[in-house]
């Protein structure tokens, strides 16, 4: 099984990762992407920038622990993960998930999952930059809701 977990500071292809999920094996039938992008917005206020940071060992082995998780509930063929970490503006990607399958509900269900377990199990600490000043972003109540309805 392919599977590729990257966390960095320079932007990623979307195509390139697509690819090379389709050649994980003969037996993909399809490949589902999110790709989350920096909104010049959050909370009626606009916003200018955004900055990451993480803690390398600690954020690396969550991301492979989700990414496992996911490995165990469906029968997947490929799993790429890339977040981005820095400084990042609006309208910059800030994360891919894309998960090859045999099947569009294992590959749906599978992508919805990472995305959902990394927004709760995954330490990325974010600045956000606007014009009123900086604030550290905290989970939100939504984010929460949705990973635990996979609970099951």
């Amino acid at each position: 099984m392919y599977i590729r977990i990257r966390v960095q500071e320079i932007g990623f292809s979307l195509d390139e990762a697509f690819q090379e999920l389709r050649r994980a094996s003969n037996s993909v039938g399809a490949v589902c992407t999110f790709t989350g992008l920096v909104r010049d917005f959050n909370d009626d206020a606009e916003v200018t920038g955004l900055f990451l940071e993480h803690y390398p060992e600690m954020t690396e082995k969550q991301l492979a622990r989700i990414v496992d998780d996911a490995c165990q509930r469906w029968q997947l063929m490929g799993v790429s993960v890339i977040h981005r970490i820095g400084a990042l503006l609006p309208g910059d990607e800030i994360v891919l998930v894309a998960v090859a399958a045999g099947h569009r509900g294992e590959a749906f269900s599978a992508c919805e999952f990472i995305m959902d377990y990394l927004k709760t199990q995954a330490t990325f600490w974010k600045k956000e930059v606007a014009a009123d000043g900086e604030r550290w972003l905290t989970m939100r109540e939504s984010d929460i809701t949705a990973a635990d309805r996979w609970q099951s």
